[in-house]
């Protein structure tokens, strides 16, 4: 039996001895590679951390210590050392192990975690809790280097620096996030230089400040602690968490697993908050993953010898494809055209962009709000940014969409990718409120194409528009290759497009359902049904004088999205119809109030009758339902 296999818990992990902590580590390792080739999902990561996760439950004693993980994605060799071994060949399929940390799976999972940012505030929530109830257990955040780019995670370490807590950072230096880190954080991080003299000579003169005071009195000691400061400010490699109040640690090699136990169990013995800076690789002990961290960061199902997919990609291109060659189309005739990401260069398409156009792309960080103020900033002086941001991700900055671009009407359009049900993923990236959020913005202009080449045609008319402006598309391929851009006009503002004539039914489909309603519509027609189809492209404004017609010509308008119905696009159009045209019934279908689990994108569309048959049957239902009430 290998070690890992008789590993069923945190307790029989710390049975073993500390010279067979290196051979475990190599047999997670080996079940991370093949476990993740058949599943996909985010091995990059969790193979950098694969020491620390030993390291930390050997010293440590979870779930009385509470470990809080910055994004699950570096969880997975958690997961294995905390009872889920044995279902890990499940991660990230219907049913299975969440491809993140999530606290009804597990009593090890401390806090749910998907965006990044969230690890220190949480620990220092749970530290301060235990304060409270008068508890001693210790509390320890890790925190990627790319979460370092995310301001949340300062005003956690602000808050826990100056609070004199019992709390520990540890910082995981692997100088990526999903892409290569950016900003003047990664490059501080990036100078530091391991040297066990530093804290030596910074105790030393500690200490001499304390034997002078008691000595010359407080004129001396002055002078000694200000020569404390200089030999901190010109030495310490820690000197930023420092002067936040965090007493400093290493850098620590993280795949050293003595002298990461060895530093573990000393600061664990200590009190206040400190923080231990560890430098990690990702992808370790993956050639593949180490040679393209990138690439390597998450992805589908693969081959461990060969690095090749094991689905081949073949049919029409992506709808990040599709953006990133119109975005970058586009901008060679808009030369006030700019591209801002979070973080997500390859995630958005706007690496395309950026290997073009390397002076108009600016990759933020990790650090949603400020890609949206920043690109109102620019918009204010003429220049034409395009946020493309997750979904997911852009609920993050929802007070920066309002405050800084609606309220001062500035024509910043944003691209939502991974919008609707993202699969695999699960609950923390799911895009499914962006239509009700952005609905809710006053002035902002909210569209879903149903195909590339209207998602091309709708660029076109933001970059015309006077205003903000969004648009949202799946993580899916589109449903065709699209036209050369060159080719493909600006669609006409606030309009919907009338795709198929009906007297019985009128459905409204949004993005992604246009498609289906269509087909749904064939199906109905084998049945007797004369239903008729609108691509409601623009959700908001409404194409007033279309949607006259619809009401005056059908009691029953039924809409279609892939988003939440609750405030969603059937429920905006209900709220308009219910002064003008009470008579109206509109039903919504969309995705149900409650929390998605991962599943493939394909069967939850499936499941939420999203579907081409899906679609047809609701109608025949509530076809059924009118005629029994006519009765």
């Amino acid at each position: 039996m290998t070690l890992l296999a008789a590993i069923h818990s945190p307790a029989d992990l710390k049975r073993l001895r500390r010279e067979q902590l290196p051979q475990l580590a190599e047999e997670i390792r080996a079940r991370l590679i093949e476990c993740v080739s058949q599943t996909g999902g985010h091995i990059g990561a969790s193979l950098g951390v694969v020491e620390l996760s030993i390291a930390l439950l050997y010293e440590f004693d979870s779930p009385g210590d509470k470990i809080v993980w910055d994004v699950g994605h570096q969880a997975y060799a958690w997961k294995l050392l905390t009872g889920r071994n044995d279902p890990f060949p499940t991660l990230r399929q219907r049913d299975g192990i969440s491809g993140f940390l999530k606290r009804t799976e597990s009593e090890h999972d401390h806090f749910g975690a998907g965006h990044a940012g969230t690890a220190m505030s949480a620990a220092l929530g749970m530290a301060t809790a235990r304060d409270l109830k008068g508890e001693l257990n210790k509390v320890v955040a890790i925190v990627g280097d790319g979460a370092l780019t995310c301001g949340l995670s300062y005003e956690g370490m602000n808050n826990a620096g100056h609070s004199d807590r019992d709390i520990i950072l540890i910082v995981n230096d692997n100088g990526m996030s999903i892409s290569p880190n950016v900003g003047a954080i990664s490059k501080t991080l990036g100078r530091i230089v391991a040297d066990p003299r530093t804290n030596r000579l910074r105790d030393k003169v500690k200490g001499m400040t304390i034997a002078l005071g008691g000595v010359f009195g407080e004129g001396v000691v002055d002078f000694a602690k200000n020569v404390e400061e200089s030999v901190k400010n010109l030495f310490s490699p820690g000197m930023f968490f420092e002067e936040l109040g965090l007493r400093y640690f290493g850098p620590i090699d993280g795949h050293d697993l003595p002298k990461l136990c060895d530093t573990l169990r000393f600061v664990r013995g200590m009190s206040g908050p400190r923080v231990i800076h560890v430098m990690t690789q990702k992808g370790k002990g993956f050639s593949f993953a180490e040679s393209n961290q990138e690439k390597w960061h998450g992805l589908a199902a693969y081959d461990p010898l060969t690095g090749e997919a094991r689905k081949k990609a073949s049919g029409p291109p992506t709808w990040t494809q599709v953006f990133g060659d119109g975005l970058t189309a586009l901008a060679a005739e808009h030369p006030e055209l700019v591209a801002i990401t979070a973080a997500m260069p390859s995630g958005t398409g706007t690496n395309l962009f950026q290997k073009k156009y390397p002076e108009r792309f600016f990759d933020v960080g990790i650090a949603e709000g400020h890609a949206v103020t920043f690109a109102g900033g620019l918009a204010t002086l003429g220049i034409r940014p395009v946020v493309a941001i997750y979904s997911t991700f852009l609920q993050r900055a929802y007070d920066n969409v309002i405050h800084d671009i609606a309220v001062q009407h500035l024509p910043v359009t944003f691209c939502m990718d991974r919008a609707g049900l993202v699969g695999e993923d699960g609950q923390t990236h799911m895009g499914l409120y962006d239509i009700a959020y952005m609905l809710a913005v006053p002035g902002m202009t909210v569209t879903a194409p149903k195909d590339g080449d209207e998602l091309i045609g709708l660029l076109r008319t933001a970059l015309a528009h006077d205003g903000p402006f969004c648009t949202r598309y799946p993580r899916d391929k589109a449903p065709a290759e699209p036209r050369p851009v060159a080719e493909v006009p600006a669609v006409p503002y606030g309009t919907w497009e009338q795709l198929r004539q009906g007297k019985d039914v009128a459905v409204l489909a949004v993005g992604t359902m246009v498609a289906p309603a269509v087909r749904a519509a064939e199906l109905l027609a084998a049945d007797g049904v004369d239903c008729g189809v609108v691509n409601c492209r623009f959700l908001k404004p409404l194409d007033t004088a279309m949607l006259e017609s619809l009401a005056r010509n059908h009691r029953v308008l039924v809409t279609v999205e892939e988003g939440t119905i609750v405030n969603g696009f059937g429920a905006f159009l209900a709220e308009t119809l219910q002064t003008t045209h009470p008579e109206v019934r509109v039903v919504a279908l969309g995705v149900p109030d409650r929390l998605m689990e991962q599943a493939p994108r394909a069967e939850q569309l499936e499941s939420f009758g999203l579907t081409a048959a899906g679609i047809a049957r609701r109608i025949a239902a509530l076809r059924h339902e009118e005629s029994l009430e006519a009765r």
